[in-house]
């Protein structure tokens, strides 16, 4: 198949690899200053160190050019900016696969939403799961969940994906799969900041068991089915999201506990977990559902609040049955 990645960050770069090591003919798009480095040096070396990449692939920063006679496009761009990409695919009408995990600040929408009313032709699927890039791209062994209300389309992205390395699963709860690559986002920062207290595994253990809890919640309310948070794109992606230290979401939270700035973390690296909070956060007020820990990552990126308030806050809860 002719397949090009929109996105050249490091989830974009490890997928365009991995579909090039599988025999497809793949093109890579990108800003151009960052192309040109992948291009000299077949490194993209700030977000995949020590990788080689391919030198017979297309490097291409002309999206025009890159969606032209494909037959899938995988969407790997920042939420924050997806949109802007989406609307000038409007003409494909191939397979278009999100592999973004956010929502939507403006619309609380997932990315396979936008994708539904920016290219109406096409047919939309995403790609989550515990998925590190620098891990993916190593070839450490890694399964995915391939989702799709077509099953035939999830079929293709498992098919093409589908490598000694990689396990791609599929399923047609769309709408499940992209909520749990998204909301874990917020929850691995609430898990930074327990170990940027210096907070011990049981703290970890409990906030990830009652973030699960919150993702389910807002996710069936939203439409999702709630054994879709169980698997790969819930409980998985939540699991490395909160315990791994290449996890941009976890650092960000860590760095905010010991006292650096916002501007100053977020200056290091993108985490989607940011904008995400803010967007679940809404979200959660328009479908009235009840989420502690999300509403405390929000007040602590968008409202100053202090990292260790937002812990004591969250313990002082009224006590209430586990649900």
């Amino acid at each position: 198949m002719k397949i090009s990645v929109l996105g050249a960050g490091a989830w974009g770069t490890a997928l365009a690899k991995l579909l090039h090591e599988g025999g497809h003919a793949v093109s890579l798009w990108g800003h151009a200053p960052r192309l040109h480095v992948i291009a000299q040096s077949r490194r993209n070396e700030s977000l995949l160190p020590g990788i080689d990449l391919p030198a017979d692939w297309t490097l291409e920063p002309d999206l025009a050019k890159v969606i032209a006679g494909r037959d899938l496009l995988v969407f790997a761009v920042p939420s924050a900016t997806f949109r802007e990409t989406a609307v000038q695919t409007e003409a494909f009408a191939g397979i278009a696969v999100s592999v973004t995990k956010g929502i939507e600040h403006a619309t609380g929408l997932t990315m396979g939403d936008v994708l539904r009313q920016t290219t109406p032709k096409a047919t939309v699927a995403a790609m989550s799961g515990p998925s590190l890039a620098l891990e993916v791209a190593q070839g450490i062994p890694t399964a995915l969940v391939a989702a799709s209300a077509d099953e035939a389309a999830a079929r293709v992205v498992q098919d093409l994906f589908h490598r000694p390395t990689l396990r791609v699963y599929t399923t047609t709860d769309l709408r499940g799969v992209e909520l749990g690559g998204a909301l874990k986002n917020v929850i691995a920062i609430a898990a930074g900041v327990c170990d940027g207290l210096q907070f011990g595994d049981n703290a970890k253990a409990a906030l990830i068991t009652r973030g699960l809890a919150e993702m389910r919640r807002l996710g069936v309310a939203c439409g999702a089915r709630q054994e879709t948070f169980n698997g790969l794109s819930g409980l998985g992606d939540l699991t490395v999201t909160c315990f791994s230290s290449k996890s941009r979401n976890r650092t960000l939270g860590e760095r905010l506990a010991r006292g650096e700035s916002l501007e100053s973390a977020l200056a290091r690296a993108t985490a989607e977990g940011h904008p995400t909070a803010r967007s679940a956060f809404q979200l959660a007020r328009r479908m009235g559902i009840t989420t502690p820990i999300i509403d405390e990552v929000y007040a602590m990126l968008y409202a100053g609040k202090d990292a260790a308030q937002t812990v004591l806050d969250l313990m002082m809860r009224e006590s209430r049955p586990e649900n």
